[in-house]
């Protein structure tokens, strides 16, 4: 159903189905690189964390990784991530295939900076055997996230 709600997503906006097929599993940012031929850099990771009552996602490069100290200072508490059995049902999405599109109403999305000056990235597309390729900025205009500086790389 996941991947659905991401086809769905796109269609209710007028934008042509943009998800794809993967021929192996995109689950992890290593797989997901080499299923689709580029750079880990350009698969675009979300990842979900628990925010005192808040459900938030972030979506950043695939070799990024989530600064304790920006993190705290951002959103003034410690990074604790949604725990994996609960991510689905948190978010509408499964572990491997979570994306800022088609997500739950109480969910929200961030772009880290990471990922700003990348012509395309590629996220997942609902499961761990389909992703899309997209301008950051679309991601912004189409989930009205919020731009964020809380990852190196």
């Amino acid at each position: 159903m996941s991947v659905e709600n991401v086809r769905k997503f796109f269609i209710d906006r007028g934008i042509e189905d943009p998800v794809f097929e993967l021929p192996e599993s995109g689950a992890t940012v290593d797989l997901a690189s080499k299923t689709i031929g580029v750079e880990p850099e350009f698969i675009a990771k979300t990842l979900a964390f628990k925010v005192k009552e808040r459900n938030v996602l972030i979506v950043t490069r695939g070799d990024a990784k989530v600064d304790n100290k920006k993190f705290k200072k951002y959103f003034n508490t410690k990074a604790k991530m949604i725990k994996s059995d609960e991510v689905e049902d948190l978010t509408g999405h499964p572990v491997g295939g979570v994306c800022p599109f088609g997500v739950k109403e109480n969910v929200e999305i961030f772009l880290d900076e990471s990922i700003r000056d990348f012509k395309y990235v590629y996220p997942a597309a609902g499961s761990r055997t389909t992703a899309l390729k997209i301008e950051p900025d679309k991601i912004e205009e189409l989930t009205d996230a919020i731009w964020i500086d809380v990852c190196t790389y």
